[in-house]
């Protein structure tokens, strides 16, 4: 007979985290590759490696945004708390924390523009360090002889500003830099051009004009370092940017602001001549050029983004830099703990040094010394007298023991004639030479006889 098993026990599959989260991940990608988000932006923070983090939330939810720097750069204004917004990115996991977020790749502010906001910010935060006093600004020479101007070599605003200027004042020296005025590398040629006339003080006054357009053509003039350039020249400075409605930041810090590229020619040579409209046009023309240009270039760049294998590749490229971010995080805190200890380490060692006085032990030793200087001397001395004593009880005994003594009482030595002592007459023959010692001189005999 046939047996049959029944096994009620499903089989299981196990996940590892890492499977779990990298499921996950693929599934919010796919579902979520490119959507606009509505919120209030809180909890922003800056990583050290210029990317921002933020929180995205509604009255009832809440969700965590990443955007790396490559994106930022096309981000005029700066994502601050408070800030109600419309973001655009993807849906993904950051596996090392297993929680998702958005990938930021735009944001546009609610209500107002992202270019003003901008402009606002930037004016509010220069207004409040003082670059907008009246007491800094500078005033203009009567009659300059150079004059430097910052412009694009090839627009129309540097040819008439030039003509102005030769009808006006002939014999001005004009001394040209040219940079360009418009686009990504506009403010940090502006800026050089600032700081080259202020290292060599190559003019007298400096004029930075460009002509007329949208908010976006003469945003480069916006732009923090453009105005700071400004602020920290020593040379005065008349901006002639735009229309006479137009408004920058460039214009607030400069010493004098003018209405227009041909009024900033009339002020700094005093002359009344009209400055020709067209180059207004021309400025404008060039600017849509350009603006056509750059949104075909958008729009392929959009195409390049939405290929798979670009997504996978930027994804590699989020989880890496947030991982970087993390590392440096933790070993910035490392650093900023150690630095600490010994920075408290060093004030202990310094207050214990500062406590400590030298004067008592240095008095304590001195003491000391003159002490043993004192003992060293009385010992000195003890020794040469006991020496001394001992030498004067030597030469007593020694003077009490000497044969002169015995010469005192009336004894006498004799010798022979090579000076030998006599002890016996054996020693001397008959009419042989002696000598005799006694006490007080010598005496020489001769031998008549001997007797034993």
């Amino acid at each position: 007979m046939t047996q049959f098993t029944l096994n009620l026990v499903p089989d299981r599959k196990v996940w590892t985290v890492s499977q779990l989260t990298a499921r996950i991940r693929d599934l919010l990608e796919a579902e979520f590759d490119d959507l606009w988000i509505a919120g209030e932006i809180s909890n922003t923070h800056a990583s050290q490696a210029g990317h921002i983090y933020f929180t995205l939330k509604d009255e009832k939810s809440q969700i965590r945004c990443a955007c790396f720097r490559d994106k930022l750069r096309a981000i005029k204004f700066r994502p601050e708390d408070g800030l109600n917004v419309t973001v655009r990115g993807s849906i993904s996991i950051y596996e090392s924390r297993g929680e998702y977020q958005v990938y930021v790749t735009q944001i546009e502010p609610i209500g107002l523009g992202a270019l003003q906001l901008a402009f606002e910010q930037l004016k509010a935060r220069l207004e409040a360090e003082g670059l907008f006093d009246p007491a800094r600004k500078k005033s203009l020479p009567l009659l300059p002889r150079r004059i430097g101007l910052i412009t694009s070599p090839t627009g129309a605003a540097v040819r008439d500003v030039l003509r102005i200027l030769r009808r006006r004042f002939p014999n001005v020296h004009v001394l040209l830099y040219p940079v360009r005025v418009q686009g990504d590398e506009a403010p940090a040629e502006i800026a050089a051009a600032f700081e080259y006339f202020s290292r060599h003080r190559a003019a007298d006054v400096l004029l930075v004009v460009r002509g007329g357009g949208s908010l976006e053509d003469l945003w480069a003039f916006n732009e923090e370092k453009v105005a700071r350039a400004i602020a920290a020249c020593p040379l005065p400075v008349i901006s002639g940017i735009g229309h006479e409605t137009d408004f920058t930041i460039a214009d607030f810090v400069a010493d004098v602001r003018a209405s227009t590229p041909s009024n900033a020619a009339e002020i700094v040579v005093r002359s009344r001549d009209e400055f020709l409209r067209h180059i207004e046009q021309l400025a404008r023309s060039l600017a849509q050029h350009v603006r056509v240009v750059l949104l075909g270039r958008r729009a392929r760049l959009h195409e390049l983004e939405a290929h798979r294998g670009f997504r996978r590749l930027d994804h590699l490229l989020r989880q890496h830099r947030q991982r970087a971010d993390d590392l440096t995080s933790r070993l910035a805190d490392s650093l900023r703990r150690r630095l600490e200890l010994l920075r408290r380490r060093v004030e202990v060692a310094q207050a214990r040094v500062r406590a400590f006085d030298f004067r008592p032990r240095i008095a304590a030793l001195e003491l000391r010394l003159a002490r043993r200087r004192q003992d060293a001397a009385i010992r000195i001395e003890r020794f040469l007298r006991a020496r001394a004593e001992r030498l004067s009880r030597l030469r007593t005994q020694l003077e009490e023991r000497s044969p002169l003594r015995v010469l005192e009482r009336g004894y006498a030595v004799a010798y022979d004639a090579q000076g030998n002592v006599l002890r016996s007459v054996d020693q001397v023959a008959v009419g042989g030479a002696i000598a005799v010692q006694l006490h007080h001189g010598r005496v020489e005999a001769e031998v008549k006889d001997k007797k034993e």
